[in-house]
């Protein structure tokens, strides 16, 4: 095994760098420190702006504690609210996503209406108070932004610019037409992990040739247990060998990430041939989201908390509105493959969870190729700080 130097010129770290501490993946305290401070604070990715079209559709979210709703009214403003009443906090919006039968939103229990900007309109009792106004009980709003087809929240009071949680380090999309594209497919999971577990397994590939062998067969510098050229030491040696090992990109004669490496016949004609020779671009947003890129669609990964040692994830798949309507289009062949993958994280991402309560573990150690696990882990510090 080599012995860095210190002076070697690649992306990996040089020096050791304790992990974030054990008690971080489980106690109770640090997980509302993380609602309050990140969850509770900064912009969150929620879903792509095509399962909201019509007016009157909705959709309700589980943030930490916080339920919230998506309704888009009638002249196709998309509005955000907490989903509790301001009578008495019953809450609103109990299934997942629909359509909303009519111009208002009732409440369940007491029958309080309210119009879809959240104004209440009427209440149930046979008489009110000579100081009760209804307008003073408007629903509590929650900031909304669509970026490009996204959809992204914010629960803070004045919230912060979107484009500051998008990470400067991550991939560039501009070439990508995904405010054109439409949901085909939706896959969801809970894990039993803190949040944090999974965002690090993504951030780090030293997992990739145990935990995924038919992904390192499609990108074969996987096996190298890296991400990119530049993760090598030597890199420099092997920057003009075409093998895919050490240029990276998919392996010879696949052109997408799907279960036999064909992509789809409508392809994204934007993009530049470099960008469809990488085979996959990662947008990230941190906390809640990375967007993959591929040459034929993409997908995004949404994270959110929903204790200190679970997370829920979901899963779109987006394409363009030509390839959904096509009678030859095979889905499966697209989607079974990111299941498969993302499948195998939780598993390992689960026993990961598990170890973090010994006893006898107070933090952990990176390795050189872990040196985007150190970025977030930075990044989880700062906005705690």
């Amino acid at each position: 095994m080599r012995i860095l130097t210190g002076e070697e010129d690649f992306d990996g770290l040089t020096e050791t760098v304790a992990t974030l501490p054990g008690a971080a993946y489980w106690d109770d305290g640090w997980y509302r420190r993380e609602l309050n401070q990140i969850f509770y604070s900064g912009w969150l990715y929620l879903c792509h702006a095509s399962s909201l079209i019509e007016p009157r559709a909705f959709r309700s979210f589980t943030i930490g504690t916080q339920g919230i709703f998506l309704v888009r009214d009638e002249d196709g403003t998309l509005r955000g609210f907490h989903n509790s009443c301001r009578h008495r906090g019953s809450i609103l919006c109990q299934e997942a996503q629909g359509k909303l039968k009519t111009r208002s939103i009732r409440c369940p229990y007491h029958q309080w209406a309210y119009g879809l900007d959240g104004r209440l309109l009427a209440t149930t009792s046979l008489a009110e108070a000579p100081d009760f106004n209804k307008a003073d009980y408007p629903l509590h709003p929650v900031a909304v932004r669509e970026w490009r087809g996204c959809v992204f929240v914010c629960l803070a009071d004045t919230p912060p610019k979107l484009e500051d949680s998008f990470d400067r380090g991550s991939d560039r999309i501009d070439n990508w037409p995904l405010e054109s594209l439409k949901v085909g497919h939706t896959w969801r999971k809970k894990m039993q992990c803190n949040w944090k577990v999974f965002w690090e397994n993504f951030n780090e590939c030293l997992h990739c040739p145990n935990i995924h062998p038919e992904l390192c067969d499609l990108v074969p510098i996987y096996k190298r247990r890296i991400s990119g050229p530049r993760d090598d030491p030597d890199w420099s040696q092997h920057k003009s060998d075409p093998d895919a090992r050490y240029r990276g990109g998919l392996r010879p004669g696949a052109e997408s990430w799907s279960c036999d490496g064909t992509a789809l016949p409508d392809g994204f004609k934007t993009l530049t041939q470099a960008e469809k020779d990488r085979g996959q671009v990662y947008f990230i947003s941190l906390p809640s989201v990375f967007i993959a890129g591929h040459r034929d669609y993409m997908r995004t990964v949404r994270v959110l908390p929903t204790g200190p040692e679970e997370t829920e994830i979901e899963v779109e798949w987006l394409f363009l509105p030509e390839t959904l309507e096509r009678p030859d289009f095979r889905l499966e062949n697209i989607t079974d493959f990111a299941i498969m993958v993302m499948d195998q994280d939780a598993k390992a991402s689960e026993l990961n969870q598990k170890g973090l309560r010994s006893l006898r573990y107070d933090h952990g150690v990176l390795m050189p190729e872990e040196q985007y696990v150190k970025s977030f882990h930075d990044w989880v510090r700062a906005t705690l700080s």
